[in-house]
């Protein structure tokens, strides 16, 4: 509280960016996590945001009406403020840039978030994923793979989880000898186990291999690895870096496998861009979106200058390579990039929606993230800067995963127990630090922040809300989801998520529905209410006789018996 330094603004007007007249005049309040404007009508309508999804606070110049500010959010939400006084917006302005660049965790809103959950219901909510028990669902540990111990209390590698999953044949000293030879210490690992055919993805960081550096133990690691799946003799290596990218890394010490001297080992570059170059490209589609009324030729020429579904396309083409390789040639898989917790978790999990259908369920997709992307070592408070720091480390990864799977609904709208809304809360959740899943860098970092016993887990909040998150045209007969699903990756098949990135309107807009799965829902809450509504008219009693007056009142009020408004019907 002592960075608030105006902690309540009245006469502020909230702009309606599509209609201006509509602006709301109300008061904003300032908390220790939350902007709060209340407006002044009768409704005493709330709008709460995140002060860690704040992404920038700009003001520009004074004018007669008073002084602007716009808060735009890292879910790509923008809120237009008027303020009477420029003192209280300088005030504001000052204030929330502060509360949105935190120095600390504990200055997260998950630290002080205390729901009425008692400590062993928080407990319990905590052990709603079971990661153990999900390797249990692959059929792991077999007689080809077993659970290591090795790295217990982060021993080998300080970013990866205590629990990992290695070739049976694999020893201590071959997985020691693999981590001092790979960035990171980043050892190749079990991610996904295919039981029809036993091929595996596994997952890495690069080796330390230079120009001809080369390590006997990481060899015999590849070859455990290979001889795992008895169905094949072939290996893939997919790095899924631009080759060019991977060769500059061998100036440096690193760099990819050498093929001479791994037996069996095909290796593919995949070609997908760096955080930098990511970064760049989704701030051009932010730009585009700040565009007012836009030309076909300035939509259609900034979504290309920004390059974003080009990268869209990489990282969905380096999934269906891996799915291909696994589920049709019974080939295993390791894949990494440079430090293997970035291109790796998208290539990964890209893969694993792909190859099974559980990872399409709700409960199966979180369970995807848990354990691909927080398992192991994803940089969630780098890449989202839930803290202050290094504006270069910072990068939209999870995003484009969100945004493959997205195009994928599009693809296969009846393969997904999810609909866009599940895949926007997560996105939400990511950034918004009321919980504590999404913080820190690694295992090991959130253990010593103690996040167990400190903040509450979001996965069953989400949980409880599967109504709402489902998609009415889900199909879990596998003849009717395609089992392994096979995408058409060409340039036309990919969409501009405008449920995304076009947040900027007022929510009524936002709501535009794009998927056939979201006008189907959209229907379906209207069916409802209308039914309900019915009911509650069908409970007056057949006595009671109604004035012309009291009818015509109704018409005037709601069109007796749940009419809609003009929006609704020109989105219907």
């Amino acid at each position: 509280m002592e960075h608030i330094r105006t902690p309540k603004v009245e006469n502020v007007r909230l702009i309606d960016r599509v209609t201006p007249r509509k602006s709301a005049p109300g008061t904003l309040y300032l908390s220790s996590t939350h902007s709060i404007f209340v407006e002044n009508t009768e409704a005493r309508k709330e709008t709460w945001v995140f002060h860690s999804l704040v992404n920038s606070i700009e003001r520009p110049p004074t004018n007669p009406s008073g002084s602007p500010l716009i808060i735009r959010c890292k879910n790509f939400q923008a809120y237009h403020l008027l303020i009477p006084q420029e003192k209280d917006c300088l005030d504001v302005q000052a204030s929330l840039t502060r509360l949105s660049r935190p120095e600390r965790y504990t200055e997260l809103s998950c630290f002080s978030y205390h729901p009425n959950v008692n400590k062993d219901d928080r407990e319990e909510a905590w052990s709603f994923i079971d990661l153990r028990a999900e390797y249990g669902r692959m059929g792991i540990p077999s007689n080809l793979w077993y659970h290591t111990p090795a790295n217990s209390e982060y021993r080998v590698c300080d970013t990866y989880p205590s629990d990992l999953y290695v070739p049976k044949s694999a020893t201590p000293p071959m997985i020691v000898g693999s981590a001092k030879f790979r960035s990171r210490r980043r050892f190749p690992v079990l991610s996904y186990y295919h039981r029809d055919n036993s091929a595996s993805i596994c997952r890495s960081s690069q080796p330390l291999s230079g120009f001809s550096a080369r390590s006997t133990e990481d060899e015999q690691m590849i070859q455990a690895i290979m001889k795992s799946n008895p169905v094949s003799e072939l290996m893939y290596v997919v790095d899924t870096r631009p080759k060019l990218n991977a060769m500059a890394n061998r100036a440096a010490g690193k760099g990819y496998e050498n093929e001479d001297h791994y037996t069996n080992l095909k290796l593919q570059f995949i070609g997908i861009e760096n955080i930098h170059v990511m970064r760049n490209s989704q701030q051009r589609i932010v730009d585009m979106g700040e565009i007012r009324s836009p030309s076909m030729g300035d939509f259609l020429w900034g979504l290309e200058n920004s390059g974003w579904l080009k990268h869209i396309k990489a990282v969905l083409d380096a999934g269906v390579f891996i799915a291909r390789a696994v589920a049709e040639e019974g080939i295993s898989v390791l894949v990494h990039c440079s430090d293997g917790w970035d291109r790796t978790a998208q290539a990964c999990s890209v893969a694993s929606v792909l190859l099974d259908p559980y990872y399409r369920t709700l409960k199966g997709f979180m369970v995807l993230i848990e354990k691909d992307w927080v398992s192991f070592g994803h940089k969630f408070s780098h890449r989202y800067a839930h803290l202050e720091g290094d504006p270069k480390e910072v990068s939209p990864v999870i995003d484009q995963f969100l945004e493959c799977v997205w195009q994928l609904m599009e693809q296969f709208p009846c393969a997904f127990e999810f609909n866009e809304r599940f895949l926007l809360q997560l996105h939400m959740h990511v950034h918004s630090c009321q919980y504590g899943n999404f913080l820190g860098n690694c295992q090991k970092e959130r253990r010593d922040l103690r996040l167990r016993e400190r903040t509450h887990s979001v996965w069953p909040v989400l949980w409880e809300q599967q109504a709402e998150f489902f998609n009415p045209l889900y199909r879990d007969d596998p003849s009717q989801t395609q089992g392994v699903l096979r995408p058409v990756t060409t340039p036309h098949c990919f969409k501009f998520w405008k449920s995304m990135y076009n947040r900027a309107e007022k929510p009524s807009a936002v709501a535009a529905r794009q998927s056939a799965s979201e006008c189907l829902s959209a229907v379906r809450e209207e069916t409802q209410q209308l039914e309900e509504e019915l009911t509650t008219h069908q409970e007056v009693p057949r006595g009671t006789v109604r004035s012309p007056t009291q009818q015509e009142n109704s018409y005037a009020d709601g069109k007796e018996g749940g009419g809609c408004s003009e929006e609704d019907e020109q989105s219907q």
